[in-house]
């Protein structure tokens, strides 16, 4: 058995547990870190407990797979936190040249995010000021960026001299001294990858847009990377916290020798040519990088493929998942998923593997696609699914699920893996979510529960069995929730174990 160790994003599930439900039941072993070492949220992880165990662990497995933001700054949103000089910085990315240098044949690959711009004010996952100010600093971006390619409007430029001359000066300045350190590391990450420290590595963009700081710091790097002639080495497109399962996808193909092949078919002709929420770019380029990151390569005709990949997206304007049961032509006249679904159903007929990449919503699943795959007899005879939070996050963890799927199919833990994707991102992000949130009595909100494992937790476990059985057990499948927990005590996100008995 071969082992690959990974250092997360962060602890939650998405990107502690993901990667390890993933590839159970596989001649493949995850090798984590103590969860007790990676932080919680705003509290950073332990960087010398860290780089002890990553230095250790290199010793006894076939490969790593590095989220460098928390090597290096402790944690996704420590990153963008930290007081740090970039000397301090750079000495712990370079802990990956010391275990290059005592382990030569090991296989590396590793990410690092270039530190989002959120658009609205909210210091949830950034610094306090961010809560008073974050809106004027997203726009302060965006207008510079605009200004610097000439097309800022007279409107726009008013309101750019506005925000300069009433935004707090120390809190902007505090904002982009870190970005620019960020951007060293981002720098010496590239370096590293030339050097071949890094065999492969991925720069993804967390929650970005077309214009902005985020944008400007993309060009940045992408021009490095074109000047250190790595363009097949390092990729960079939209995402963060799926970026594990992707690497550990990649990394097993390689192992295995194995190329898999895609068919791509959306449910709308249009749906490749939107740009979804959260992110900066045509939906269809982004997906070209997913799979190739992953290791797979897209084909054009169903024949020559080993995997059908559908991607279930509206015409255009997509929409949050909280408010899909508002009827519009982008969901219900132009596009079709009902071809969508018979085409699924052929695809598991001829043999083929199919993933169902639910990316019509942001941040959560599509409730009229469930029901008609439930319809179709065929919400257990997929080989993945996943529709939670941005596209991206949800291409990068079923596309890796339909290849391991491929490659070492008829595994429980793949139906297991099934069940959670369709209770956590039909169930809770599409309809629970919203429905306790409502429900939320002082002292409780969105943001601040009772604890990870109090009342409302319990009323989250409630709901979501309610929905088991009206929706996910069907004939010869039964969901059973094992544990239920919030990470990170709020409702955004939320923890869970389950498995799916078969008769």
């Amino acid at each position: 058995m071969k082992k690959i160790a990974i250092l997360p994003l962060d602890e939650r599930p998405c990107n502690f547990r993901f990667n390890q439900l993933l590839i159970q039941g596989t001649p493949y072993e995850v090798v984590s870190p103590d969860k007790a070492i990676l932080g919680d949220k705003k509290q950073k992880g332990n960087l010398k407990a860290i780089e002890t165990w990553l230095l250790e662990i290199s010793k006894s497995v076939d490969g790593i797979v590095c989220a460098v933001d928390t090597l290096v700054y402790g944690g996704i949103v420590p990153s963008r936190l930290h007081m740090d000089d970039t000397n301090t910085l750079l000495d712990r990315l370079h802990i990956l040249k010391t275990i290059r240098e005592r382990q030569p044949k090991l296989k590396i690959f590793a990410f690092n995010l270039i530190m989002r711009n959120p658009k609205y004010s909210s210091a949830e996952e950034e610094p306090d000021y961010y809560e008073y100010c974050g809106r004027e600093i997203h726009l302060y971006g965006v207008y510079e960026h605009k200004q610097s390619l000439g097309i800022l409007t007279d409107t726009e430029k008013t309101h750019f001299e506005t925000i300069k001359s009433t935004i707090d000066s120390s809190s902007l300045n505090d904002y982009l001294e870190r970005r620019k350190k960020n951007i060293e590391v981002n720098l010496a990450f590239l370096d590293l990858i030339a050097d071949h420290t890094i065999d492969f590595g991925i720069v993804p963009q967390d929650d970005s847009s077309p214009y902005g700081l985020t944008a400007i710091d993309q060009k940045i790097i992408r021009k490095r990377i074109k000047e250190l002639n790595i363009e097949l080495n390092c990729y960079m497109y939209p995402g963060a916290d799926e970026v594990t399962n992707v690497l550990l996808s990649r990394m097993i193909n390689h192992y295995e020798s194995v190329r898999p092949l895609f068919y791509l078919q959306y449910a709308s002709i249009t749906g490749g040519q939107q740009i979804p929420l959260y992110e900066d770019r045509l939906l269809h380029e982004t997906i070209k990088y997913q799979v190739l990151a992953a290791g797979g390569l897209l084909v054009s005709c169903i024949s020559e493929a080993n995997i059908l990949l559908l991607v279930n997206t509206p015409s255009s304007h997509m929409k949050e998942a909280s408010n899909q049961h508002e009827a519009s032509l982008e969901y219900d006249a132009f596009r079709n998923l009902v071809e969508y679904v018979e085409l699924a159903s052929y695809g598991i007929e001829l043999g083929k593997k199919v993933i169902i990449a639910d990316v019509a919503y942001a941040n959560g699943g599509d409730l009229n696609l469930l029901k008609l795959l439930k319809q179709k007899g065929i919400l257990y005879k997929v080989s993945a699914y996943a529709g939670w939070n941005t596209s991206s996050n949800t291409l990068g963890t079923c596309i890796p699920q339909g290849i391991l799927d491929f490659i070492f199919p008829n595994r429980k833990e793949n139906t297991n893996f099934l069940g959670l994707r369709y209770l956590e991102d039909f169930g809770y992000c599409s309809v629970v979510r919203k429905q306790i949130a409502e429900d939320l009595t002082l002292p409780n909100h969105y943001f601040m529960l009772d604890g990870k494992r109090g009342q409302v937790v319990k009323n989250i476990k409630e709901a979501l069995t309610s929905f088991v059985k009206k929706e996910l057990n069907v004939e010869g499948f039964k969901v059973i929730i094992d544990d239920i927990y919030s990470p990170w005590n709020r409702m955004f996100e939320t923890g869970l174990e389950v498995h799916v008995d078969q008769d």
